[in-house]
């Protein structure tokens, strides 16, 4: 079976999407060059290329769909840039170049020249600047491919964790945790757990208060809105527990008794994953280790992306860790292949 292409895009060009890009590329050239997997990275030649001038990594940017093996390196060609873009600065032309390459790939995706797209962080303020009026990747996404909805999973490793709600107010969460929101998101975590073939896979729901709620004492939704839920989804035959207090489910899950959890909202999911997934050098305070992969479910495509930001304070240094780069790209290629890879 041919491996899948994925289409990864540069990220914002003044932060350290592109390094990561390029590095991604060099160290997956073993699995490329036995036809494991193939990558296109998606973005301005122009600025690839100063990216690797920059940092001596030796590239050679082939413009083309047809993928090819390190140091050559298929690219995607968006438009060039219309003004310098500087390491580390925020600036709507970086910003605009961010976009055009995701929406090069989103092309590219919905036309079924690529099987999955990657994407590397760009800067919101620099995209807004830009003149594309977006919170960041998941709404732009979902405004690119006509989707009305859609759901954040976080991966790292056997760690999986589903999102009812993202970016949004704590304040919020408990009206915005309904049976239709959190039905769905219970949907879109079984289809994916599917595609990565996972069989009778076994799903944890954490629960929106300390202790379950304490029988009502510490709030009531997770008696009145997610108990009923679940107990529709253990009716139709599907492994779900819950609702598990949020101080466990994790632990659980980590130890391997849930193939992923859904979380109730954005801190709750995401600090288990990056607990895991970086890693401090404890000698001199740097990262020493980025890993985690943000898949967007519920698009007409496949999504992965990096599980961190545009890190301007070491643009152009040399220094970007693509670890989790290399893990999205992986993740989508598993997705693509439902499992297989």
């Amino acid at each position: 079976m041919t491996a899948p292409l994925i289409a990864v895009t540069m990220g914002d060009p003044a932060g350290i999407g592109p390094e990561i890009a390029l590095k991604a590329a060099r160290a997956l050239a073993p699995r490329i060059s036995v036809g494991a997997i193939r990558l296109a990275i998606v973005g301005s030649v122009a600025e690839l290329a100063r990216t690797d001038a920059a940092l001596g990594l030796g590239a050679r940017l082939r413009p083309g769909l047809a993928p090819a093996v390190w140091p050559e390196i298929a690219v995607i060609e968006t438009a060039p840039a219309r003004m310098p873009i500087a390491f580390g600065a925020v600036s709507g032309e970086a910003g605009h170049l961010a976009y055009e390459a995701v929406a090069t790939a989103v092309r590219h995706a919905l036309a079924g020249d690529v099987a999955a797209i990657a994407t590397a962080p760009l800067n919101k303020e620099a995209l807004n600047l830009g003149g594309h009026r977006y919170a960041g990747h998941t709404d732009m996404l979902a405004d690119l491919t006509g989707v009305k909805d859609s759901c954040m999973m976080l991966a790292h490793g056997a760690l999986r964790v589903t999102h009812v709600t993202t970016h949004v107010a704590l304040a919020r969460v408990p009206a915005l945790l309904t049976p239709e929101r959190l039905d769905r998101t219970l949907r879109l975590t079984f289809e994916a757990l599917g595609r990565l073939g996972i069989a009778a896979p076994r799903v944890a729901v954490a629960a929106l208060n300390p202790h379950a709620g304490e029988g009502g004492l510490f709030g009531t939704e997770d008696d009145t809105v997610t108990v009923p839920v679940l107990r529709d989804w253990r009716a139709r035959g599907f492994k779900v527990h819950g609702p598990v207090p949020g101080d466990t489910v994790f632990v659980k899950a980590a130890a391997g008794q849930f193939d992923a959890v859904v979380a109730m909202y954005h801190d709750q999911g995401h600090i288990p994953v990056k607990l895991l997934g970086f890693r401090i050098d404890p000698a001199s305070g740097a990262m020493a280790e980025l890993g985690g992969v943000n898949v967007t479910l519920g698009l007409p495509i496949i999504r992965t992306s990096v599980d961190h930001g545009t890190a301007f304070d070491i643009a152009g240094r040399g220094i970007a860790n693509p670890s989790s780069m290399v893990e999205a790209i992986e993740f989508a290629a598993r997705l693509a292949q439902g499992g297989g890879g």
